[in-house]
């Protein structure tokens, strides 16, 4: 047996839906969202495989450990009173199993999943190559992918897709909608669309998709090709790395160079913005590392039953004159962290933005004999540079990759969700000259039409840098440990109110629908330890064990006592009468 020849690293990804699985949050309503967070893995291969071979050895008294489970897998099978699914029993058992060890990124993957998680980890598929949302019920074209299918045959942003192949998509959801647009290449669907007053039938033949991963600051009108240059005056160049996924290094060269020709010579500056990036194959995050980066280590790893191994930078083809700053934020994951981790310990960039996502386990994919499917385990952890882990724990205080001094840049809701608004709004290509414009050669305008704090920031830093060879700070002073720790602690206190908020909603429906049962049929809450009203604050709590004897006493120092023993072992006694035997 042998793992997926692959590396990969990959986490979030912002949430519109498109024609290809996405590991994230689909936009449903049409609303521009705060990304949440989907992250997938890493998986390596090469010489740890005769290591992880030795380590997969199972002894003969290792069976024992399956013997409960075979003994109940007998007993369900022979004597439920109901037919059991055995895929099902079985598929829940190993996720039962995985479960406990409390790592989000070691999951199964059940044969019949096995082609979309290709699809996830490659961005490749089949399709027509279109952007689409559900919207008021109908799907919906949100733009057509460059150069695709799609857009070969005519299909425009806004296009409101009534049928596939005659089949209507009034309620169907986004997943069940792309299982009709995506199929073999060279295979033909028909979409109708309707587009202002008019119901048009549009064949497309599906064909092999590569979602482009390297993007700009916005689209030339007509041909939807991405502009790099985003201050021709000072020769800064701009690139979006959306995901890692094959070729995207060479892509990022590729953009380097057309910058250059467009400038007539060198760079003054790049930004290279990973922000909302999951990641994707670790190889071409460190092809691009060592693209900047002339000798020394750029990400090592190392795991229980692992020898230590690291990627090495080299000096042939390193450009070593051109001025850096990398855009990361709290969706910034994986793959990213070691591409911005490894330019920050080298000096080779300034980071700006906030602190990055913390994903810094190696994962290998790795089939079962079987042929049920395949494990995604976590084997090793990332290290930087320097020495720092990568990987976010429940405990961690220090994680990912931060800011430099100085350029710890975050962001408010507001601000995040009009950035992302204007973001969206350069992803549609348009087949007509209806859209706005913006004079791509006017800086000022260009920066206002983003609406984006941060890059407006960064561009700064860049101008600065051309003009007086130095980089500026533009974010908070010095960029103290604290500031960090600070963005994150109110960050959750949010998330905290936001839960509070809504257990309160959920608390107060509750009164509402007890109030409309009769008091006979109401069935008490068990976890309803005493009336609210109660006042415990100085009060104590005694607990004894089951011959009664005082184990402990702890004084009450507040009136949230109840919420903390609603997930504990505990239950409430049963009632007493005064005439009973105590």
């Amino acid at each position: 047996m042998q793992p997926t020849h692959t590396r990969f690293a990959s986490g979030t990804r912002p949430g519109v839906a498109s024609v290809f699985p996405v590991s994230g949050v689909r936009d449903m309503n049409n609303k521009t969202t705060l990304p949440l967070i989907g992250i997938l893995g890493v998986a390596v291969v090469g010489s740890t495989l005769a290591v992880a071979t030795n380590a997969m050895r199972v002894g003969t008294d290792e069976y024992s450990f399956f013997d409960p489970i075979i003994d109940v897998s007998t007993l369900v099978n022979a004597l439920y009173v109901e037919d059991p699914d055995a895929e099902a029993l079985q598929r829940g058992a190993i996720e039962g199993m995985l479960e406990e060890l409390n790592d989000p990124y070691t999951t199964f993957v059940p044969r019949r999943d096995t082609q979309d998680f290709s699809k996830d980890l490659t961005g490749e598929y089949v399709g027509i190559g279109a952007e689409v949302q559900i919207r008021d019920g109908w799907l919906t074209i949100s733009s057509p992918l460059d150069g695709s299918p799609a857009w070969r045959a005519g299909v425009m942003a806004e296009d409101r897709v009534v049928a596939i192949d005659g089949e209507s998509t009034e309620g169907l959801t986004i997943d069940e909608s792309i299982d009709l647009l995506t199929g073999q290449p060279k295979t033909k669907v028909t979409i109708t669309v309707e587009r202002g007053t008019e119901t048009l039938d549009i064949e497309i033949i599906r064909d092999h998709i590569k979602v482009q991963a390297v993007k700009g600051f916005m689209r030339v009108d007509g041909d939807g090709e991405w502009m790099h240059v985003i201050d021709g005056s000072a020769g800064i160049a701009y690139i979006r790395l959306t995901q890692f996924t094959p070729g995207c290094a060479q892509e990022v060269k590729d953009a380097i160079a057309h910058a250059r020709d467009e400038v007539g010579g060198e760079l003054g500056g790049l930004i290279l913005d990973l922000r909302f990036n999951p990641g994707g194959l670790l190889d071409e995050a460190v092809e691009i590392a060592d693209l900047f980066i002339d000798e020394g280590t750029i990400v090592s790893t190392k795991g229980r039953v692992f020898e230590e191994s690291s990627d090495e930078a080299t000096r042939e083809g390193t450009i070593t004159d051109l001025p850096l700053v990398v855009m990361v934020n709290g969706q910034s994951a994986s793959a990213s962290e070691v591409l911005s981790g490894a330019l920050s310990d080298h000096g080779r960039a300034v980071i700006l933005g906030t602190r990055s996502f913390g994903k810094g386990s190696v994962q290998t994919v790795r089939p079962l004999e079987s042929g049920a499917g395949v494990l995604k385990i976590t084997e090793q952890y990332y290290y930087l540079p320097s020495g720092r882990l990568l990987h976010r724990r429940d405990d961690s205080t220090v994680w990912g990759v931060d800011p430099s001094p100085g350029y710890f840049l975050p962001l408010t809701t507001d601000e995040t969700l009009e950035m992302l608004r204007a973001r969206r709004e350069q992803e549609i290509i348009a087949h007509n000259d209806e859209s706005e414009q913006v004079d791509l050669s006017d800086t000022q305008a260009v920066l206002e039409a983003l609406s984006d704090p941060q890059l407006q920031a960064a561009v700064t830093v860049m101008q600065h840098r051309a003009t007086t060879g130095e980089f500026e700070p533009v974010g908070i002073d010095a960029n103290e440990p604290d500031d960090v720790a600070l963005a994150e602690l109110n960050t959750l206190r949010s998330q905290e109110e936001r839960l509070l908020r809504e257990l309160a909603r959920i608390d107060k429906r509750m009164r509402a629908a007890e109030q409309s049962v009769p008091d006979e049929i109401v069935t008490n809450n068990p976890r309803d330890f005493w009336d609210d009203e109660t006042d415990l604050e100085g009060g104590e709590l005694i607990v004894r064990d089951k011959d009664g004897n005082i184990v402990t006493t702890l004084t009450i120092t507040g009136n949230g006592l109840e919420n903390w023993l609603v997930d504990a072992d505990v239950e409430k006694k049963p009632e007493q009468s005064e005439d009973s035997d105590s």
